[in-house]
């Protein structure tokens, strides 16, 4: 007897867990123009925070590019600096009209 009571309570709990669980909760109130100004700065200090983040990391793999390079003896193109100082990420620059004949990538005609 004392074990299906228990299991009664147990049960009774996980039920009223479960309820208060999904309930239902109201919606937030809206945001007035003093909380909106707020939001709008945060993010962009935010977005900003990350930009940061991610030139630095950009900037850290070309010095340990340029580093590896200049260990194993090879030059490095000076043009990669200067399209990151420009802002400009290069890709598709230098590529011929059609990349597949000029590096052979298809099999020879079959005769």
């Amino acid at each position: 007897m004392n074990t299906t009571i228990r299991a009664l309570i147990g049960a009774g709990i996980v039920v009223g867990a479960f309820g208060v669980a999904i309930a239902k909760l109201p919606p937030a109130p809206p945001l007035t123009d003093a909380q909106k100004a707020e939001k709008a700065a945060k993010d962009e200090a935010a977005a900003k925070h990350a930009k940061d983040l991610l030139e630095k990391a950009e900037d850290k793999a070309v010095a340990n590019y340029k580093s590896n390079m200049a260990a194993k003896g090879k030059s490095t193109n000076g043009a990669t600096g200067a399209a990151h100082e420009a802002g400009d990420s290069g890709g598709g620059k230098g590529l011929s009209a059609q990349p597949e004949k000029a590096s052979n990538a298809h099999s020879p005609p079959k005769k």
